[in-house]
């Protein structure tokens, strides 16, 4: 049992060598990229969201 507990870390930590991993300059970059599509999104869906509400205020105001 010890025995596949330690082939399991050491197995773990050689397929860990084998990432490439991102450099801090792409990482900064990704995060960035991130960040403005989360931003645009949010803005769009807000846009949309508001517009929304107000056709419906519209059209329950020209019902009365």
């Amino acid at each position: 049992m010890i025995g596949k507990i330690k082939n399991y870390f050491k197995e773990s930590i050689s397929e860990l060598r084998k990432v490439n991993w991102l450099t801090k300059n792409e990482t900064i970059q990704m995060t960035i990229e991130v960040i403005m599509f989360s931003l645009f999104f949010a803005a769009a869906y807000g846009l949309v969201d508001f517009l929304l509400i107000k056709g419906i205020f519209a059209l329950n105001f020209i019902k009365s």
